[in-house]
């Protein structure tokens, strides 16, 4: 009897929370956590209080972009095409395919990283993991497919414990958090962007507002998704604040402050904070590389099916649908191939996958910010006039970031 009631009430979770956790949780991937683990590794907390202005930022972005779902009944690619005509439809879908490929071949880079703490080649369980994903998306049912998503949010509790263990100052972490310090050095300011960067990324609003579209969710149960949008965006950067706490607490004040890749941050955890907050640090970064892993190849099978106007969704059977399950295919053999190449060059190619997002970014949130604030589109839902001045000045300040990243990028 206890074990039914307990099954029905995870049924129940399971069944209110979706797309706005997995859209903000897959932003804390294996290049999330590699940037998060170098913040507090160089600056210990000091960053802390920049993770509370993203978190509102976040939660503006893809509330419009799941409102927009409810509302219309369509993609973001979509509407794109519809209002603002095929060049610009065209050209973030280009940017959108060519960006998701090469996060797909990190994530799967990470998926061997963690799993290779535990001893496992990553030759072996990159090419079992692609395949369990792909099963997953193309095989399985919408409703299966939502819930191990978001049942893949679990291993991200890790972070809080591997933070604990650490045993940081908490009251320097609480100053931290209110106290913004900024400084003037290329590393600071680099780290700086990179953060907003990697906290809110384009393919978030265009998977949220295509799942918000697959899932059915209309006006009648937009308070609801709203809600979960928020407490996803929130539960996302908190778990990404206790990366930074974690690796501050040990390897800032340890003075370790260069970090390569999170497999590197898991294994410089364990002389400071022991074995296990190592073994927490990897299951984290091995559930985020699966969600995104997973999340990636469905976002940019969405952006070419909406774009083109092809049958899409996870529902469908490939016959059914043989472009989107051709995407899908696609990018996660690509990503397989790539990860298993030994000295695959990692850090180049997220430099450059970095450079496509940071020229996407601007436009995905100029998109969102327009068409969420056009009133003949969304009527009574279209923004008002003070959430929409706080989402112009999201849009604006996260463009400026990306543009100046871009030119850090270029100046080396």
């Amino acid at each position: 009897m206890i074990r039914r009631l307990g099954r029905r009430r995870l049924v129940a979770v399971l069944a209110v929370l979706g797309p706005g956790l997995i859209a903000a949780n897959a932003g804390n991937d294996a290049g999330g956590i590699a940037t998060y683990a170098s913040v507090g590794a160089k600056y210990g907390y000091d960053l802390l209080w920049m993770m509370v202005v993203i978190t509102v930022s976040l939660i503006v972005v893809q509330e419009m972009a799941a409102r927009m779902g409810a509302v219309t009944g369509k993609g973001l690619a979509e509407l794109i095409r519809e209002e603002y005509g095929v060049r610009w439809s065209l050209f973030a879908t280009g940017s959108v395919l060519v960006a998701n490929l090469g996060i797909c071949i990190s994530e799967f880079v990470g998926i061997g990283a963690a799993l290779n703490l535990a001893g496992i080649p990553f030759q072996v369980s990159v090419p079992i993991a692609a395949a369990g994903v792909w099963l997953l998306v193309v095989r399985g049912s919408y409703k299966v497919a939502e819930r191990v998503f978001v049942l893949m949010t679990i291993p991200f509790f890790a972070y809080p414990v591997a933070a604990i263990l650490a045993h940081p100052n908490w009251g320097s972490v609480g100053k931290a958090i209110v106290e913004p310090r900024f400084q003037l050095n290329s590393g600071y300011i680099f780290l700086f962007i990179a953060t907003a960067g990697t906290t809110i990324t384009p393919f978030m609003q265009l998977y949220v507002q295509s799942a918000v579209v697959e899932r059915g969710i209309g006006t009648d149960e937009l308070r609801a998704e709203q809600l979960e949008v928020t407490s996803g965006s929130i539960f996302a950067n908190v778990v990404a604040s206790f990366i930074i706490i974690a690796t501050g607490a040990t390897l800032f004040v340890h003075g370790e402050k260069t970090v390569n890749n999170a497999a590197d941050a898991a294994r410089a955890l364990k002389p400071f904070a022991g074995r296990f907050a190592e073994v927490l640090f990897g299951v984290g970064l091995l559930g985020a590389s699966l969600l995104a892993a997973a999340i990636l190849p469905v976002t940019a099978a969405y952006v070419i099916a909406e774009t083109f106007g092809f049958e899409k969704g996870i529902r469908l059977r490939p016959r059914e649908a043989p472009v989107f399950v051709a995407v899908i295919t696609i990018l996660i053999g690509i990503g397989t191939l790539v990860a298993i190449i030994p000295g695959v060059p990692v850090i180049s190619l997220l430099v450059a996958v970095q450079v496509v997002n940071g020229i996407l970014l601007p436009v995905t949130l100029f998109f969102v910010w327009r068409l969420a604030a056009n009133r003949e589109l969304m009527g009574d839902y279209a923004n008002g006039r003070l959430f929409n001045l706080l989402a112009g000045l999201t849009v604006i300040a996260t463009s400026a970031l990306s543009i100046l990243l871009l030119a850090v990028t270029f100046l080396g």
